[in-house]
């Protein structure tokens, strides 16, 4: 499974069967997106949640590639409306089985709404599992004692994709808390850097594990880590 880190919360996974789904795909507006980066292939979208920076560009993918969309019911039901075909709209709990991958929607702590304040559902996160690994998509969140419960159903975990910036989702201490609970072998720290606010840094993430056997991956936007 190769993961390619395009800035933000968005992240691009390739499976070995050539499979290719993104995360919560946020591309125009996003400073923080490679230029050079180019979508040529999307099967499946998963998103976490409403807000721009992660609904992002997934209508108009959408309409290029007819992925399948995996979001909460209500943001299904609202991409729907948008025109946006074959959605699966799902709830915290669920497994949506796509064929090449499955992907389990697991709880997040944050808000979910349009920029309109139109209410999209909760949000969530995703234990996903595919060419025999289990990456967490923590989403937006702060650490919660659920974690847990995730480690416990769905570990061991090799990677967990998990949001560090602060003031909008959990910040260095918090997420070093979250990998705690969640026992993952590796973590990749998300949600960082893209605006002034977000002051989260994974320097900061590190000092905060430095007791843990635990791999941070700390790749440039752009660059692809092999889990």
């Amino acid at each position: 499974m190769q993961i390619t880190w395009l800035g933000h919360s968005t992240l691009s996974i390739t499976l070995a069967s050539g499979e290719v789904i993104l995360i919560d795909p946020f591309i125009q507006g996003n400073p923080t997106y490679p230029a050079a980066h180019q979508v040529d292939r999307c099967d499946a979208i998963l998103l976490t949640h409403g807000h721009s920076d992660h609904l992002g560009d997934t209508v108009p993918l959408a309409q290029r590639f007819t992925p399948q969309v995996v979001a909460i019911h209500e943001l299904a039901v609202w991409l729907e409306g948008q025109g946006v075909g074959r959605t699966i709209g799902m709830n915290k709990g669920g497994t949506a089985d796509l064929g090449y991958l499955r992907a389990t929607m697991t709880h997040a702590q944050h808000s979910s709404s349009t920029s309109g304040n139109v209410y999209l559902g909760e949000a969530a996160g995703f234990v996903v599992e595919a060419d025999g690994r289990r990456v967490y998509l923590a989403g937006d969140t702060n650490v919660f004692g659920d974690m847990r419960l995730i480690a416990e159903i769905h570990g061991p975990l090799d990677l967990a994709v998990l949001p560090i910036g602060d003031l909008y989702t959990m910040g260095a201490k918090e997420a070093a808390y979250a990998c705690r609970l969640l026992r993952p072998k590796a973590v990749l720290p998300i949600h960082w850097g893209t605006f002034p606010v977000l002051t989260g840094t994974p320097e900061a993430f590190a000092a905060q594990v430095a007791d843990l056997p635990l791999r941070i991956w700390r790749p440039a936007a752009g660059e692809t880590i092999t889990v």
